[in-house]
């Protein structure tokens, strides 16, 4: 058995925004998603976040909230951390909005400000520099149903010393993803002492637990942080 620790926890959910146990996390359900300004989690202008279409601002938001809880979002040095994504749907809808400025005028009215975001791993990059991360950024899409494919490879990044730290999470604007409803969770795992945060560990037959509890499914995750 290797043990992990979740150092800290963000989220966007129809039901609202927030970081860690003590922000009352319920979890996720149907309903729209809220309009996340700047000043939500940054306390600096930022005219990039304005710009960013609403897949990557529900990623980049996912992240920068479980950062913050961490501890994690200030930095003077660049730092070997991780990010993995899994979703669904990704920018689809961003990538149907695009099409739409290219099919008149034979593409000559196409949008530069949505295609920069017509690729799904665009929120990572943008995080990675946000908060100055040197590790691997890779959005999956996998087809394991229990949605835990992404956690495992976060642990696999961790366990080989590729990474000190990974904020792996889930993220899509619909219910088709491995959450059933829009939103996106991230967490910040590393190998650290986990008195300062929840426990997790893997067995050696790749079963996880949290706090001494079974995951299944990406779902008994979310079940658990909402205890």
């Amino acid at each position: 058995m290797i043990s992990y620790r979740i150092a800290g926890f963000g989220w966007v959910s129809s039901y609202g925004f927030g970081r860690g146990l003590c922000c009352g996390f319920e979890g996720f359900g149907p309903g729209q998603l809220p309009q996340l300004q700047r000043q939500d989690l940054f306390d600096k202008p930022d005219r990039r976040f304005g710009r960013m279409d609403p897949f990557s601002r529900l990623g980049l938001a996912g992240i920068t909230l479980a950062l913050q809880d961490a501890a994690m979002d200030q930095w003077h040095e660049k730092r070997p951390i991780a990010i993995l994504a899994e979703t669904y749907s990704g920018c689809l809808e961003t990538d149907c909005d695009y099409f739409t400025t290219v099919i008149p005028e034979q593409g000559a009215l196409a949008s530069p400000q949505l295609f920069a975001y017509t690729l799904s791993n665009t929120f990572l990059g943008e995080a990675a520099l946000r908060f100055g991360l040197t590790g691997c950024c890779e959005v999956v899409n996998s087809c394991r149903c229990d949605g835990l494919a992404v956690m495992d490879n976060a642990l696999d990044l961790l366990d080989s010393g590729e990474a000190e730290a990974v904020v792996v999470g889930f993220c899509d604007l619909d219910d088709c993803g491995v959450l059933q409803a829009p939103g996106s969770l991230f967490l910040v795992v590393d190998k650290k002492d986990h008195a300062a945060g929840l426990a997790l560990t893997r067995e050696t037959t790749g079963a996880l637990r949290l706090a001494g509890q079974p995951l299944d499914c990406a779902m008994d995750l979310v079940a658990q942080l909402t205890r």
